[in-house]
């Protein structure tokens, strides 16, 4: 099975250049529990720099998925003030509900076409899953001490992993602009 490795520049996702064709990512929505994070980080959508700018709760800094149906999707991302202190009372107290809701989308550039394109995303549609486990462990976390790839907006390092529930759901790629293919995450088990 063939695995996702995707390395994202955080100063290229929080001051978007539109001469660096380097990958950038977003975590666009987050859920865990009953707490909604907020999307409250501005930055600019590389297929529309000329857009307006737009809301999202994390900027990517590394995505991996070993590629299998049951296998977790796992990220770490740079989140604002506000959603690290919601991150630091989840992860101090006892987390009852550790159901997830989650979407993302990872930009690559295409050389050919000269345009970035999205390479690794949810198609803008909500995966559900579980914080996964190692050890025993949650895999979850957030440093109470301020990242610094880039100084403003103060941003945090926070790490989420996440095992589908048991439903088919879609993971999409691309590989340029007109390469593109769909993946499972999460397998319906019978009864």
């Amino acid at each position: 099975m063939a695995s996702t490795n995707l390395a994202c520049s955080v100063e290229q996702g929080f001051n978007f250049q539109k001469d660096a064709q380097i990958p950038v990512g977003y975590i666009t929505s987050l859920k865990i529990g009953d707490r909604e994070y907020k999307k409250d980080l501005a930055v600019t959508v590389p297929t529309d720099i000329s857009g307006d700018k737009v809301k999202v709760v994390g900027v990517i800094s590394h995505i991996f998925w070993e590629g299998g149906h049951a296998d977790p999707i796992i990220f770490d991302c740079r989140i604002s003030t506000g959603n690290k202190e919601s991150s630091a009372v989840l992860q101090h107290t006892s987390m009852n509900d550790t159901s997830v809701s989650f979407s993302f989308v990872v930009y690559d550039y295409d050389p050919q076409e000269k345009t970035f394109y999205p390479n690794f995303h949810t198609n803008e549609i909500d995966l559900r899953g579980l914080i996964s486990k190692v050890g025993g462990e949650l895999e979850f976390g957030v440093d109470l001490d301020r990242a610094d790839e880039v100084t403003s907006p103060k941003n945090f390092s926070f790490f989420l992993g996440v095992m589908p529930t048991e439903e088919k759901q879609e993971a999409h790629f691309a590989v340029t602009t007109s390469a593109k293919f769909v993946k499972k995450w999460g397998v319906v088990v019978a009864e």
